[in-house]
């Protein structure tokens, strides 16, 4: 398969990951839905693998998806991206993710609502970087966030995340990538 043919394929995956995971929001808090952008700047192993990506997300009621107690403030995260990296060479990047978010409520004012989050998924790069090995990797990611409420309509959010990228040893070339991710999305 050539690389535009796996490209459409894991967008094609990429589009069934959400609704496969989300299931119907019986908790208390509503699932809300967003879109963004995403900028994801490398340190490791240099930096010259940057990338700007759309991003869409769904955020659910934590109980709701997992069917267990759990505290109030824990959400559930599912998310997808799809962009390119930068540079000379513009190359395909697209990516699922599920996380677990948690507001710190004890720090939230009338207009901002910060949360952590963290947590893992598949990641498709047109490129691999000297050692890299596959092309479809994981994504273990961790981050530090803010709802913003600016008044007037749904909200926004801001997170800044480390972001890696690696086969885990699946393949024998396993050099991983490492970037610092500005994500700036907006509630629907």
């Amino acid at each position: 398969m050539n690389q535009v043919g796996r490209t459409i394929l894991l967008c094609l995956i990429l589009m069934s990951v959400g609704p496969c995971l989300a299931m119907a929001d019986e908790g208390n808090v509503a699932t809300r839905y967003s879109l963004g952008s995403s900028l994801g700047i490398t340190y490791d192993p240099g930096a010259d693998v940057d990338f700007m990506l759309l991003s869409a997300a769904a955020l659910y009621d934590y109980e709701a998806i997992w069917h267990h107690r759990a505290p109030d403030p824990l959400r559930f995260k599912v998310e997808g991206h799809v962009g390119s990296s930068t540079g000379t060479h513009m190359r395909a990047v697209a990516s699922a993710n599920i996380l677990a978010l948690y507001f710190l409520d004890h720090f939230t004012s009338a207009h901002l609502r910060p949360y952590l989050e963290a947590g893992i998924g598949i990641i498709y790069t047109d490129f691999k970087v000297e050692g890299q090995g596959l092309w479809v990797n994981f994504n273990p990611q961790a981050g530090v966030g803010m709802e913003i409420d600016l008044g007037d309509g749904a909200p926004w959010f801001s997170a800044l995340r480390l972001h890696h990228v690696s086969n885990v040893g699946l393949h024998h070339d396993y050099r991983g990538i490492n970037s610092v991710v500005l994500q700036v999305c907006r509630f629907f």
